[in-house]
């Protein structure tokens, strides 16, 4: 657009034809008994420049010509007198009454006659208020006018009015959305009282430039924030961060793109801070008083660092002034780096670590929030609070928003593949998912009860109740099939049979069908792991809180879950079938394509032949309430939900328990253990440390592991050929199980779901490490603390160990060199 010089003519480029006049003019020009002042004139009226105006039907103005000062917090600011622009093409009463209207309220105005000339005279003063003719479009068009005026830096402080026709009555009255698109603020009815232009003028100062004006001083503070040396973080009462500067960026090691919009719970946080200090910094804000003090902090590289910390609560904007504080300033005086934690400290007790952990979900807080508001509540106040609490643990609301823990690649890799379905879809690369060929239970040999079990099994399964049994053993001297000889000895001691009205025969036919569907060619996949899970399943169920949290049903489902869980198992994660587009990630639609294969084969299996059919004799309720409660388990083994699993059962199992036990800070109430939703709970945490038990089990059994799942994937690459006179190298079992599977989708085109793990430069005491430290430590610490396991806890210390001391020495191999 080509805009015209002050005082000049030039054509006027797409914003009407009217041809142009002055293009700006004092209006006291338009009155033949005043004299002439010079064009675009910047006049400061004064009171005695008007006296001899008068208008019979206005009440006296007091004209106000003095800056005035205006507090913004603990500012002082000073605002000069409003500076007014009226575009108006001709002269009217209209123009007119708004003159004279900022000539009583003391406001500095121009007038402009063509769009050039207005866009010019705004640039060079930046009006507070504009005034646009929008009654008569031939002349110009308006909101045209108010667009490119809006183009421009300077109006996103001004407030612009569009002056309308009035409507007579015949005419319904037009909307105002049109006018605010264009870009207008408000809108004025066509009245040319100098009171109503008056009336009009002082509301928009006393309302939006007052506004205005104070966010423009807004700038000066966040200006002397950014370059104040102490780091400064704001968040809102919810605790999502609104602002941190760049001394924050710098301590924390983030770009403020990585935190604004964040809760701070989705930050990672230091494990050395005591387990209260949330609690007690909560209660302090909540009271609209400060806390200061010492805190740490886990910077994005997974350090820790120590900090000396002011916050002060703010009074909210949304008129919460007694409930609620808006915003918290976090001022860290001084801060120093830690060494990460080492081994001895990240071990102390489990219930110790309940009110610490790095997987709070919101909905986490909402809990807290409600449970502080019981304590000075009436009676019924509290059980109507007590009846949302009971309405929030039985929802799907625990699943967090994560980040990681550490930027270690592994770590991030390992996340990525066990948290998402690796969803991302190539054309022309089609995996199809080939089934075993079910054996047929006819082929097998005939059932044999419990009593006709060898001897040498049978010797075996008389530990079979002990943390400490080798199922590798009992892999050996069943040639391979233990899950049947485990199962009858499981089975028997916990009464299934005799729960289900079914035989030993009908048990051991079933036994015979589900482990002959596992795939022996898997080296972990198969009937050994599955034996393994039951027998874990067994061990937990036999521990005095669990046993007496869950009924017979509870267990007998856990049980037959425990067996199912992984039939027909592939060899590939969900995120592979899913990339691949497998049969079996389009017919379960990329959602949980494995656990829900798993359950919906174990039934077929079961119900198809009545020889093996252990659900038969039990009526449709019970079989209803058995199937839903082994489906769920089965499902809880999918990882995408594993935080979502673990924040439910430590908020409703773990902190109840902690209240009702040692008088914890917790406030919740006693859990009720029996209630449905419990056990429920209660069963999916059981099977999903059942599940990944092996970094618990003594470390000979878990190198073992490790190895067996190396193999399985070495084998599966299908182009790596195993030489038959080299030991495989065992590598961490969680590890291998996806750095192996890189290779197929490399040779297959397919997306490389963890890149990282690559069998030429993954660490894989790294990887182990990382495993335990997300998905392992903080689950089986709640599990610990509800179940009570020294013995699986001082495994995992000492494997855990074992994995640090590799990694300090550089080792990225299972074993030392001289172990091998």
């Amino acid at each position: 657009m080509t805009l015209s010089p002050v005082g000049e003519t030039a054509p006027w480029v797409g914003l009407g034809s009217l041809p142009p006049p002055d293009h700006v003019e004092n209006s006291l020009n338009r009155r033949k008994n005043q004299p002439e002042t010079p064009l675009l004139s910047e006049r400061r009226h004064k009171t005695k420049d008007i006296r001899g105006f008068k208008q019979p039907t206005s009440p006296a103005i007091i004209s106000r010509v003095s800056s005035a000062e205006v507090r913004i917090g603990p500012m002082r600011l000073t605002q000069d007198p409003i500076q007014v622009l009226l575009i108006f093409a001709k002269e009217d009463s209209q123009s007119d009454g708004f003159w004279w209207a900022c000539d009583r309220a003391g406001y500095s105005c121009n007038i402009a006659r063509t769009p050039e000339s207005a866009l010019e005279c705004f640039l060079d003063k930046h009006h507070e208020i504009i005034v646009i003719d929008h009654r008569q479009t031939r002349n110009f068009d308006a909101e045209a006018v108010c667009r490119s005026i809006r183009a421009t830096n300077p109006s996103e402080h001004a407030v612009i009015l569009a002056v309308v026709s009035q409507t007579s009555g015949n005419y319904e009255e037009a909307s105002v959305l049109p006018l605010l698109h264009a870009g207008f603020n408000r809108r004025f009815m066509e009245n040319s009282s100098i009171i109503a232009c008056y009336n009009e003028l002082i509301q928009i100062e006393h309302g939006e430039v007052l506004s205005q004006f104070k966010l423009r001083a807004c700038n000066s503070v966040f200006t002397a924030l950014d370059h104040c040396h102490e780091a400064i973080e704001i968040t809102s009462d919810d605790h999502v961060i609104q602002y941190v500067n760049p001394a924050f960026e710098r301590m924390m090691g983030y770009h403020k793109g990585e935190l604004l919009g964040k809760e701070l719970a989705e930050l990672p946080k230091s494990d050395k801070n005591r387990a209260d200090l949330l609690d007690t910094i909560n209660t302090c804000i909540k009271k609209g008083k400060e806390w200061q003090g010492v805190c740490y902090a886990r910077r994005k590289s997974g350090d820790s660092i120590q900090q000396h910390v002011k916050i002060t609560p703010v009074i909210g904007q949304g008129g919460y002034k007694n409930r609620r504080k808006e915003s918290v300033d976090v001022k860290s005086i001084s801060s120093r780096g830690s060494d990460a934690p080492s081994l001895q400290n990240r071990r102390y007790p489990s219930m110790a670590r309940i009110h610490s952990m790095t997987i709070e979900a919101p909905i986490t807080k909402v809990i807290n929030i409600i449970n502080a508001a019981q304590e000075n509540s009436p009676v019924t106040v509290a059980e109507a609070l007590d009846r949302v609490l009971e309405i929030l643990r039985t929802t799907e609301l625990y699943s967090p928003q994560l980040g990681t823990k550490d930027e270690d690649p592994h770590t991030s890799d390992l996340v990525g593949g066990l948290m998402t379905d690796g969803l991302r879809r190539l054309s022309g690369n089609e995996y199809v998912f080939t089934k075993n060929v079910h054996q047929s239970h006819s082929h097998l040999a005939m059932p044999v009860t419990i009593n006709d079990v060898p001897p040498s099994i049978a010797q075996l399964l008389d530990n079979e109740e002990s943390w400490e049994f080798n199922i590798f053993e009992l892999e050996a001297v069943t040639h391979k099939r233990p899950l049947v000889y485990l199962g009858l000895k499981v089975f028997s001691r916990f009464g299934v049979c005799e729960f289900l009205h079914c035989s030993e025969t009908t048990l051991r036919a079933w036994l015979q069908v589900i482990e002959a569907n596992y795939h022996s060619s898997n080296a972990y996949h198969n009937s050994t792991h599955a034996a393994d899970v039951l027998h874990a399943t067994a061990f937990f169920l036999g521990k005095e809180r669990v046993k007496g949290s869950l009924d017979q049903l509870d267990e007998v489902a856990a049980l037959i879950a425990a067996t199912v869980h992984d039939v027909d198992h592939p060899g590939r994660t969900n995120s592979f079938l899913c990339n691949a587009g497998s049969e079996l990630a389009v017919l379960y639609n990329d959602t949980a394509v494995l656990e829900s294969h798993h359950t919906a084969l174990a039934f077929q299996l079961t119900v198809k032949d009545s020889k093996c059919n252990i659900f038969k004799n039990i009526d449709r309720n019970h079989y209803r309430t058995l199937r839903q409660a082994i489906i769920d388990m089965v499902l809880a083994t999918e990882m995408t939900k594993h935080f979502e699993h673990v924040n439910k059962f430590v908020n409703s199992i773990n902190k109840p328990m902690a209240a009702e036990i040692d008088g914890s800070d917790c406030e919740c109430s006693p859990p009720g253990k029996n209630f449905p939703e419990n056990q429920t709970l209660i069963k999916r945490m059981m099977i999903k440390c059942a599940d990944v038990a092996n970094p618990c089990r003594p470390l000979d059994l878990c190198i073992e592991w490790a190895g067996r799942i190396s193999e399985e994937y070495f084998a599966q690459g299908g182009s790596d050929k195993l030489d038959a006179t080299v030991t495989p190298p065992r590598v961490p079992y969680s590890r291998v199980y996806y750095f192996l599977q890189t290779d197929e989708e490399k040779r297959q085109g397919l997306p490389v779901v963890m890149p990282v793990f690559d069998r030429n430069t993954c660490s894989i005491p790294k990887s182990q490490i990382s495993f335990i430290d997300y998905f392992i430590t903080d689950m089986f610490d709640a599990w610990d603390a509800f179940a009570h396991l020294p013995t699986l806890m001082q495994h995992l210390a000492d494997n855990y160990k074992h994995w640090k001391t590799l990694d300090d020495l550089k080792c990225k191999s299972l074993r030392l060199p001289s172990d091998s």
